[in-house]
């Protein structure tokens, strides 16, 4: 009999459908990013250590992460974080689904807001300038086809620069690879984000 038998617990179900190595095994600037990743939230996230499968598409995704999720003067933190649960939502990511809806919980500081949005952001009550910019990302990710320059002129008359309206395609876009990796690698969540900023 197993020990989640024993105590009625239900099994530990696997982070991925990939063998993840020992944090020991890793090159030393993942088991840094891995150290500082457990101080500030105290785990590691599920995905950098599935990710770690191939340790060095891991660097090169955390990189390309970190600059997409640079706030800007009109496309800060928290819209960058709306369009992550946005497109998210549309793939049915459950990773990222409930690890971008914590991180937009901390990001508005408001987790009522922040759960409408990760779940309907259609219904959260939006101001034009960011419906406007999830209703762009979740066309690059349903009809990239159908996107045109009235597109981008439509997030320009509000406010966003050209180089913010580019990030808000490559966000959405990266996202769309990091949704299909986490389902088609099984990828869960860790149980302590679904606690984090309520």
């Amino acid at each position: 009999m197993s020990d989640a038998q024993k105590t009625g617990a239900p099994p530990q179900a696997p982070i991925s459908w990939f063998p993840v190595p020992e944090e020991s095994e890793l090159p030393e600037n993942l088991q840094g990013l891995f150290r500082k990743a457990r101080e500030a939230l105290g785990f590691v996230p599920n995905v950098f250590r599935a990710y770690s499968f191939r340790p060095e598409r891991l660097s090169a995704w955390f990189n390309h992460y970190r600059m997409l999720h640079e706030p800007t003067e009109n496309l800060g933190a928290a819209e960058r974080e709306m369009i992550a649960v946005a497109v998210s939502m549309e793939n049915g990511c459950l990773y990222c689904l409930v690890a971008h809806g914590a991180a937009l919980r901390e990001a508005l500081g408001d987790p009522i807001l922040a759960d409408r949005i990760t779940l309907d952001y259609r219904r959260a009550g939006l101001d034009e300038r960011r419906r406007a910019i999830l209703d762009y990302a979740v066309k690059v990710t349903n009809e990239p086809l159908e996107c045109t320059p009235e597109d981008i002129e439509r997030l320009r008359s509000l406010g966003l620069t050209l180089e913010e309206v580019w990030d808000v395609a490559e966000i959405a876009s990266m996202y769309n690879f990091t949704n299909r990796m986490s389902l088609a690698c099984g990828k869960l969540p860790n149980e302590e984000y679904h606690a984090l900023f309520r």
